[in-house]
C-alpha cells in the first residue's frame, strides 16, 4: 500500500482549472421564442383534450 505525501501548499481542493461561472449566450432569441410557442400550444392542446373528455363524460 502506498502513502501520498502531503500538499505543500496547504489546500484541500485541488487547483481549478475553469472558472466557477461560464457565461454561455448560444441560445437565440428566435430559439426561446419557438420553445415559448411550442408550450403554449402544448398547454392549449392539454385543455382541450380535457375539455372533450369532460364534455363525454356527462354524455354517460
Amino acid at each position: 500500500m502506498t502513502v501520498r505525501e502531503a500538499s505543500t501548499d496547504g489546500r484541500i481542493r485541488p487547483k481549478r482549472r475553469f472558472p466557477l461561472t461560464v457565461r454561455s449566450n448560444r441560445t437565440s432569441l428566435q430559439e426561446l421564442a419557438m420553445a415559448d410557442l411550442a408550450f403554449v400550444v402544448t398547454v392549449l392542446a392539454a385543455f382541450a383534450l380535457v375539455a372533450l373528455v369532460a364534455k363525454g363524460v356527462t354524455k354517460l
